[in-house]
């Protein structure tokens, strides 16, 4: 049975499904409840006292960053954990959300470990009490159990200050246009792959990649870092929706990748249309 209460804040459902699943495989005891965006999220903060926060950053109509500010002079939520999972990694991003009062912050992509262990993290004693009156172990069958005694009896590490270093994505880089060939970086959980563009719409892009790198599973969480091209930066959230092998033999040395969008922000999906603009003009 359910003993505390997580709400997940998202504008895209598969990332709120994904993080919905992950609680609900390693932590039976805690109920989720998610919402679309900051404004539907304060509505159900108002009437339901939550145990937990885990928050996108760009969102229509209250961000992440606002719902944190708002929080933060609720007196039932003045030391509630917060957790800011975003595509967002620079160090001026991360420095804003621990100033307003972030517990922890998430990379995306991520993955079930990555997020398991910032629960564990966040939640420390509460989570483990919890635990014990439900009558599991935290020493139980997943990972993220075996994990966390060791995670909770560690030093606890200091909130990142303006001169630390943020966390980053290894080797990322955005989509960018050499002529009329674009090039893009689109990072996953574990890795980073170099592609070339072929295709791309509001929905979904299309690209190749050599065989020689490591790829993605289907459904596999993904990043698409592109240039809008007034030097601002759109990190568009998808996941793997097919890979195919370029030629029709077993040793092609190319693959394709198609990665649908789930982003549901207007603000992203205008940058992601001049984008797609560019693109076909450089394809003309």
């Amino acid at each position: 049975m359910a003993m505390l209460k997580a709400l997940v804040v998202d504008d895209a459902s598969f990332v709120r499904d994904l993080v919905k699943r992950t609680i609900r495989q390693r932590f039976p005891v805690i109920e989720t409840t998610d919402a679309q965006n900051g404004r539907r999220a304060q509505s159900l903060m108002s009437r339901t006292t939550f145990d937990l926060i885990l928050c996108d950053w760009e969102m229509p109509e209250m961000s992440g960053i606002e719902l944190l500010q708002w929080m933060r002079q609720q007196p039932q939520y003045e030391k509630t954990p917060f957790i800011m999972i975003t595509s967002r990694g620079d160090k001026d991003h991360v420095i804003e959300a621990v100033k307003e009062g972030a517990s922890e912050y998430l990379g995306k992509p991520f993955s079930p470990e990555g997020l398991s262990k910032k629960i564990i993290k966040v939640m420390g004693r509460t989570l483990t009490a919890a635990m014990d009156r439900s009558g599991k172990s935290m020493a139980g069958p997943t990972d993220a159990f075996k994990e966390s005694a060791a995670l909770l009896t560690q030093k606890r590490e200091p909130v990142p200050s303006a001169a630390s270093s943020p966390p980053s994505p290894e080797g990322s880089r955005p989509a960018v246009t050499k002529g009329s060939m674009s090039l893009a970086s689109i990072r996953f959980a574990e890795s980073t792959l170099k592609s070339v563009v072929k295709d791309i719409n509001l929905t979904e892009v299309r690209v190749i990649a050599k065989r020689d790198q490591v790829f993605p599973g289907i459904l596999d969480q993904a990043v698409v870092d592109i240039e809008t091209g007034d030097g601002q930066m759109a990190r568009l959230n998808g996941y793997v929706h097919q890979l195919q092998a370029v030629d029709k033999r077993r040793d092609t040395d190319f693959v394709s990748v198609t990665i649908r969008f789930v982003d549901e922000d207007p603000k992203k999906l205008e940058d992601l249309s001049r984008f797609v603009a560019r693109f076909r003009a450089g394809q003309r």
